[in-house]
C-alpha cells in the first residue's frame, strides 16, 4: 500500500460497519443512490458524540453564538456570494461508457497506481537479486510473479525522471485548473481505469442542488452548499446581541449539500452531509486572539504552500507561535483555530502522527479566501480534508452590503480622532448620469466600493489610456462600461474620522463531521493479536456510540431483576447502557460483538451477584475484570466516562477477576 494511505484492512473494516449498522446505503431495497447514507443506532450515536464534543470545545468554551438557518437558499444569495458562477469542480467523461470522472482525482488516481505498480516491481527486483539473479533477470522474474489471473498488467518500473514527476504533480495536484489537468489527462495518458477508455477534456461542473420556490416555480432557489451564507445574512442581528462587541463569532451545526459528481469513497465523498462551522468576526486592523498564547506553544504538522511547490510531501514540525512570527501562519487568529483544531480533533480520538495542516495552493483558494490551511487526516483513502480554516477576508459581508444596499458593518467611537488619507472617487453628476443613464447609479456604488488598489488601477489606465473599463454583474445592467477622465475625479484626501466604521474580517473553521467520524473509525479498528477473527474499535469513552454494556452470565431468571437495576441506575447518572441478554450466544461472543461497537465497560450479572450483590466491570481494550459492589462500579463507569478516572488508575486499587475462560469463548 501506498506510504500516504493508511494501512487498515478496509473491506474487513467496511464488513463490520455494514454489520453493526453504523452506517448503509440510502433506499437500499431500490438498490440505493450513490453518495447518500443512511446512520444506524450505532453511527447516529457516535455522530451525536462528536457534534457535542464540538460544542463544548468551541461554541460553550469559547462563549460562541449559535443559531440555526434555513437549509433552501434564494438563488440571489448564492449569486452575490459567488457560488453559483465559482462553486464547481472539473469533471471528465468517458468517451465510451460516458461515466462520469472528477478530473483531479482521476489524476490522482492513476498516477498512485502506477507509483505503486513501481514500487512494486521494484521490491520484486531486490528480492531476485538477492537470490542471485541479474538485473535483467530480476526484472523479468518480477514480471512474471507479478501477473495476476485474469491477464492483469504485471508491476511496471518507472524511469526514476518519470517517478519523481509523478511525486511533483501528486503534490500540487490541487493547485491545476481545468487546462492544466487536461494537459496532464493528455500527456500522461491518463484514462478511465475501470474501463480503459479515453476521457473528455475537463469541463467545469457546479456542485449545488437547484430548485424552485413556491408554487409557480419562478423563484429559484439551491440546497445550501455550506452554513456560512445563513451566518452572514443575520450578522447585524447576532452584532446587536453581542452588545456591539468585537471580535465575537457565530456557529452552526446543520446539513448541507453538493451534487458530487462520482461519489466513491463512502462517507468521504457524499452528496448530504452534516458541517459545523464557525464564522469568528475580527477587526482587519487587529488579527491577534486574547487566547493565542494558550497554543502558542503547539506543535503543528505543518504542509505551507511553498513546500508543495518544490514537489515536497513531508510537513514540517513547527509551533504555532513560531509559524505565526515567521509568516508561514497569516495571523494569530487562524493560528489559535488552528491550534484549536488539533486539540479538539486529537481529543476525540485521531491520532496525532496520522494528522497535518496543508495550505491551499492558489489555485485552489476558494473564490472568497485570502489564506485556508486544511486539517488532513490519513486514512486507506489516503490524506482527506477533513477541516477547513479560511482567512475569508471581508469578501462575504461587503458583497452582501453591496448587492442589498444594506450595512453589514461595525461602528466603533473613537477615543481620539483618526486622521488618514484615503483614495475617493467622485462623479461628475453634468457627464456621468447622462452618459451612462441606467447605469450611472449601479456604476457609481461599484466604483465608490472599490477596494483601493483596485481603485488606483482604474486612476493609472485613466491617466495612461484617456479611459478604463468597469465591469457590472449581479446588477440589472451587467456589462463593461467605459469611463473617461471628465467622469470621475479620483483623488487623495485628507479624512477626519471621530467614529471608525468598518466591515470585519472572517476567520472560519469548517468541519465535516461525516469524514471526521470515519477517519476516527480507521483510526479506532484494530484486531486481537491472539485472534485476527475479533475486531475492536477502540473508541475514547468520551466519543463512544455507548459507554457501558450490561449483560447476564446466561439466561438463569434470577439475574432479570439486577440486570434491568443495573441498567437503569447507570442510565440514572447520564450513563448510556446497552443491555445484551441474548443467552444463545456465549459470554465471550457478546463480550466480541460489543467491542465491535466500541463500547469501552461492560458490567456482568453472574450467580456471585444473587450472592452478595457484586457484579464485574471489564475494560474493552485490555480485557481485564474486577468486581465490586453495584453502587461502586456504577459510580465507578461514570468517573471513567467523564474522565475523571483512567483505567490504568483503577487497576491499581483493584484486584483483577480471572476471566480467561469466558474470553476464549467467543
Amino acid at each position: 500500500m501506498s506510504e500516504s494511505k493508511l494501512n487498515v484492512d478496509r473491506a474487513a473494516l467496511e464488513q463490520l460497519l455494514q454489520k453493526r449498522f453504523f452506517f448503509a446505503p440510502s433506499f437500499g431495497i431500490y438498490e440505493g443512490v450513490k453518495g447518500l447514507y443512511d446512520y444506524g443506532p450505532t453511527g447516529t450515536a457516535l455522530q451525536q458524540n462528536l457534534i457535542n464534543l464540538w460544542r463544548q470545545h468551541f461554541v460553550i468554551e469559547e462563549d460562541m453564538l449559535e443559531v440555526d438557518c434555513a437549509i433552501i437558499t434564494p438563488s440571489k444569495v448564492l449569486e452575490t456570494s459567488g457560488h453559483v458562477a465559482k462553486f464547481a469542480d472539473w469533471m471528465c467523461r468517458d468517451t465510451v461508457s460516458h461515466d462520469f470522472r472528477r478530473a483531479d482525482h482521476l489524476v490522482e488516481e492513476v498516477l498512485e497506481a502506477r507509483l505503486e505498480s513501481d514500487a512494486l516491481a521494484r521490491k520484486m527486483a531486490e528480492v531476485s537479486l538477492a537470490d542471485g539473479a541479474t538485473t535483467d533477470a530480476a526484472a523479468k522474474a518480477g514480471a512474471k510473479k507479478g501477473k495476476k489471473k485474469g491477464g492483469a498488467p504485471a508491476p511496471t518500473k518507472l524511469d526514476d525522471a518519470v517517478a519523481e514527476e509523478y511525486r511533483k504533480i501528486l503534490a500540487q495536484i490541487d493547485n491545476f485548473d481545468g487546462d492544466g489537468l487536461g494537459e496532464l489527462i493528455t500527456k500522461y495518458d491518463i484514462r478511465n481505469p475501470e474501463t480503459g477508455n479515453a476521457v473528455t477534456p475537463p469541463a467545469a461542473f457546479n456542485l449545488m442542488f437547484e430548485s424552485s420556490i413556491g408554487p409557480t416555480g419562478t423563484l429559484k432557489g439551491y440546497l445550501r452548499p455550506e452554513t456560512a451564507q445563513g451566518q452572514f445574512m443575520n450578522f447585524s442581528r447576532l452584532l446587536e446581541f453581542n452588545n456591539q462587541k468585537m471580535p465575537f463569532a457565530s456557529a452552526m451545526v446543520g446539513r448541507s449539500f453538493r451534487n458530487e459528481i462520482s461519489p466513491r469513497s463512502g462517507l468521504l465523498r457524499v452528496r448530504e452531509f452534516i458541517m459545523a462551522e464557525i464564522e469568528h468576526y475580527v477587526d482587519p486592523l487587529n488579527k491577534d486572539h486574547q487566547r493565542f498564547e494558550d497554543v502558542a506553544g503547539i506543535a503543528l504538522p505543518l504542509l505551507p504552500g511553498t513546500v508543495q511547490l518544490e514537489g515536497k510531501t513531508t510537513p514540517i514540525q513547527m509551533t504555532i507561535g513560531d509559524a505565526v512570527e515567521k509568516g508561514v501562519i497569516d495571523n494569530k487568529t487562524l493560528g489559535y483555530f488552528l491550534g484549536r483544531i488539533y486539540l479538539y480533533l486529537t481529543t476525540i480520538g485521531i491520532k496525532p502522527e496520522l494528522l497535518r495542516f496543508r495550505q491551499h495552493l492558489n489555485n485552489e483558494m476558494a473564490h472568497y479566501a485570502c489564506d485556508c490551511w486544511d486539517a488532513e487526516i490519513k486514512t486507506t483513502y489516503g490524506w482527506i480534508e477533513c477541516v477547513g480554516c479560511a482567512d475569508r477576508s471581508a469578501y462575504d459581508l461587503r458583497v452582501h452590503a453591496a448587492a442589498t444596499k444594506k450595512k453589514l458593518c461595525v461602528r466603533e467611537n473613537l477615543p481620539e480622532p483618526r486622521v488618514f488619507e484615503k483614495l475617493e472617487c467622485e462623479p461628475n453628476s453634468k457627464v456621468f448620469g447622462p452618459r451612462l443613464k441606467r447605469a450611472a447609479k449601479p456604476v457609481q456604488e461599484h466604483l465608490q466600493t472599490l477596494p483601493e488598489e483596485s481603485l488606483e488601477a482604474v486612476s493609472a489606465a485613466l491617466a495612461k489610456d484617456g479611459k478604463a473599463t468597469v465591469t457590472l454583474s449581479g446588477t440589472a445592467v451587467d456589462g463593461d462600461y467605459e469611463i473617461t477622465p471628465d467622469m470621475v475625479k479620483i483623488e487623495r484626501r485628507t479624512i477626519t474620522e471621530h467614529v471608525r466604521e468598518y466591515t470585519p474580517n472572517v476567520i472560519e473553521p469548517s468541519f465535516g463531521i461525516g469524514r471526521i467520524l470515519y477517519a476516527l473509525i480507521e483510526h479506532s479498528y484494530s484486531v486481537r493479536a491472539d485472534d485476527e477473527q475479533r475486531a475492536v474499535l477502540s473508541f475514547n469513552a468520551a466519543v463512544a456510540p455507548f459507554k457501558c454494556l450490561v449483560l447476564p452470565l446466561s439466561g438463569h431468571a434470577s439475574f432479570e431483576e439486577p440486570l434491568r437495576n443495573a441498567a437503569r441506575r447507570l442510565r440514572a447518572v447520564g450513563v448510556p447502557a446497552r443491555v445484551d441478554d441474548a443467552a444463545s450466544a456465549s459470554i465471550g461472543r457478546r463480550y466480541a460483538r460489543n467491542d465491535e461497537l466500541g463500547t469501552p465497560f461492560a458490567i456482568t450479572v453472574d450467580f456471585q451477584t444473587a450472592e452478595d450483590g457484586t457484579v464485574t466491570l471489564r475494560e474493552r481494550d485490555t480485557t481485564k475484570q474486577i468486581r465490586g459492589s453495584l453502587d461502586e462500579i456504577v459510580q465507578l463507569v461514570k468517573n471513567l466516562v467523564n474522565g475523571e478516572i483512567t483505567w490504568e488508575v483503577v487497576l491499581t486499587k483493584y484486584e483483577l477477576v480471572n476471566t480467561v475462560a469466558s474470553e476464549n469463548d467467543a
